[in-house]
């Protein structure tokens, strides 16, 4: 009788959508295929490039990999690229809306579902986080150049001192602590009641945003660059003498640094699956698909090489463990660029706002979806009368994402994003797998090159780059984990309406939102 009972659990927690089901709950119009090789490497490009590279760098050069961050960069845009075809291979197979919590639900089950769809509480909710607290030090940074300071115990973690160029702010012989991040905490809240009301960007506004960014950059790398070859010599004794600093332990510098601050500068590259959901509409999916991941993979690698290796040669790579590492740099450059200092800081505070807009709104949307397969309470679907947002989701992803990014140190937050990422990518790999193995007759309009190496050598980078990040963290992500696994139990398995034949097909129409031009 146990037997039976336990066999029956089984084969209730793995439990798949149809694709049929799948098409019939997301109802989607048919698609044009009109998306050329060159769009989709612009199409990644503009996804890749925003937050990372303005938040995430400073920490991982200062805590563990020096000026050899940039090679960091190389091992994260690799590891990215063998997930990146696995995404794409899915998103050609499954013709359905694109999220790797559709696709664990149509492939590997219930069970796994719900547990991509905890991990991608990490990737986008927490990324929010880490992104409004990039924001947060950029308009600190800002409002200070034009003598407007907000109370230094306002703009950092609970209970940790308060750092200015690497080393604790020092005020009347004291350190100072830290009390509550404000400003991280108010554009999580006001982005949240702006989603609430209802955002429809248009694609030129979502352009806009991604023109700004890139400027940004490029702007930083051309005047940046000219500094730098200007007192290259002097430059390279002083800051980069060595490139590899000598290991001072577990993570920090040396090889095993360089690969530690892999899994940091990975939030880089968050962002690059927008490529691969674009299969149904590329020309030539078996050509223009790998061009698009691995051309914009490279080009985007190149540029956050180049960002890095001008911010750890202008300043001393120990000063940049701070939000804004850019905002460090650019102070760097001299009084008569105080005028550029200004414009980058602007840029960087808007493209950073667009992320945490997009972040927050995909997190709504998994939770929507979840709540309307029954596996979270219906609260989570339910819709505002008059704006059509799911609107108690939304306000409570919002005080998430604002405690979160209000109280706990960027660094944690972001190897919990990392490490929620890293395993969700790790799932899609083996959903290519057992989808090859199960339904071996599926049309694929693009195929993993080298199968099954690819998608094994992007399982084992993903957990190796996972198993870098420190033991408090893991230990962390295996308590989240364990509570997920218990609200599964507790909830979602008795009220799935897989389990009992009830698919929703009447979701109100919330309207539209441009795809994810986040990061």
């Amino acid at each position: 009788m146990m037997a039976v009972e336990q066999q029956s659990v089984m084969q209730r927690m793995f439990a798949r959508k149809t694709i049929a089901q799948v098409q019939r709950e997301s109802a989607n119009s048919e698609l044009k295929r009109s998306l050329g090789k060159w769009n989709l490497l612009l199409l990644g490009v503009g996804c890749i490039i925003g937050a990372g590279i303005f938040v995430r760098t400073g920490s991982a050069a200062a805590l563990h990999a020096g000026p050899a961050v940039m090679l960091s960069f190389v091992v994260a845009g690799i590891v990215c690229a063998f997930a990146g075809l696995c995404y794409a291979e899915l998103s050609s197979t499954l013709p359905v809306s694109g999220s790797a919590y559709t696709y664990s639900y149509t492939t590997l089950g219930e069970f796994v579902a719900w547990i991509m769809g905890a991990l991608l509480l990490l990737e986008y909710g927490l990324a929010a986080s880490v992104v409004a607290v990039g924001w947060g030090g950029y308009v600190v940074s800002l409002l200070a150049d034009f003598g407007l300071v907000i109370p230094p115990q306002f703009t950092g973690p609970t209970g940790q001192a308060v750092m200015r160029d690497g080393a604790p702010l020092i005020v009347d012989g004291v350190a100072v602590t830290a009390i509550f991040n404000l400003p991280a905490f108010f554009i999580c809240m006001a982005l949240s009641l702006l989603l609430v009301v209802g955002v429809s960007e248009s694609a030129k506004v979502n352009n806009v945003i991604v023109a700004i960014k890139v400027s940004v950059l490029a702007a930083f790398i051309l005047v940046g660059g000219y500094i730098v070859l200007s007192n290259l010599p002097e430059l390279v004794a002083t800051n980069w003498t060595p490139f590899i600093p000598e290991n001072t332990g577990d993570g920090e510098f040396g090889f095993d640094g360089i690969m530690r601050a892999a899994s940091i500068v990975f939030f880089a590259y968050i962002g690059f699956e927008a490529v691969s959901t674009a299969g149904q509409e590329a020309k030539d999916p078996k050509r223009d698909m790998p061009f698009g991941i691995i051309g914009s993979l490279v080009v985007c690698t190149v540029i956050y090489m180049l960002v890095a290796a001008i911010m750890t040669l202008l300043v001393p790579y120990e000063t940049l463990n701070v939000p804004d590492p850019v905002a460090v740099v650019v102070d760097s450059f001299g009084a008569q660029w105080s005028w550029l200092a200004k414009t980058i800081k602007v840029g960087a505070i808007i493209g950073l706002t667009s992320v945490v807009l997009v972040l927050m709104y995909a997190q709504t949307r998994i939770f929507y979806t979840m709540a309307r397969d029954g596996l979270l309470p219906k609260i989570f679907s339910r819709v505002h009368p008059r704006f059509h947002t799911p609107y108690i989701n939304t306000l409570l992803v919002g005080t998430i994402t604002a405690v979160a990014a209000g109280f706990f140190d960027i660094n944690v937050l972001g190897d919990m994003t990392s490490v929620g990422t890293l395993a969700a990518f790790a799932i899609v790999c083996l959903s290519v797998i057992y989808l090859r193995r199960a339904a071996p007759e599926l049309p694929r309009g693009f195929s993993v090159p080298l199968y099954p190496l690819t998608p094994i050598l992007g399982i084992l980078s993903c957990l190796y780059l996972i198993e870098s990040l420190p033991k408090h963290v893991l230990m962390m992500f295996v308590y989240f984990l364990v509570g997920a696994i218990f609200i599964y139990f507790v909830y979602g398995m008795r009220n799935s309406n897989l389990q009992h034949d009830q698919l929703a097909d009447d979701a109100p129409d919330m309207g539209e939102f441009p795809g994810p031009v986040v990061d």
